[in-house]
């Protein structure tokens, strides 16, 4: 079976390190982005199983990458957990609204992570 693909998409590196590091245990392949553009440019002609994405980002959020992925027909059913130290409902609810997934809270458990990656992303 081939291997699954996760595009980690944060603009800190040591988030993206340690989540890649999560990922990677799980059985994922691991691409990184820095922001939504550079994530959207990078998945143009690729295919990814996953999308773990952080809200806040310069030059393109997590928001509006999602909101984007769901207009293009190529990512519109890729599942998307998106990530954040925003706690509070209404960016729960946003997330859900532009098409996300699932959501969880910084700094999210190694093992919570993991399974809910295998959950969404489906198991390698």
């Amino acid at each position: 079976m081939p291997e699954r693909t996760v595009m980690i998409v944060d603009d800190a590196v040591t988030v993206r390190m340690f989540h890649r590091q999560i990922l990677e245990q799980a059985g994922f392949a691991a691409e990184e982005a820095v922001n939504g553009i550079e994530a959207l440019e990078k998945a143009l002609g690729r295919h990814f199983d996953l999308f773990l994405v952080d809200i806040n980002m310069p030059k393109m959020d997590g928001y509006r990458l999602v909101a984007e992925m769901r207009q293009n027909d190529d990512l519109a059913a890729v599942p998307v957990i998106m990530i954040s130290t925003e706690a509070h409902a209404k960016d729960r609810d946003k997330a859900y609204l532009v098409g996300a997934n699932y959501y969880l809270v910084k700094p999210v458990k190694p093992e919570v992570l993991a399974q809910c990656a295998l959950l969404m992303g489906g198991r390698p």
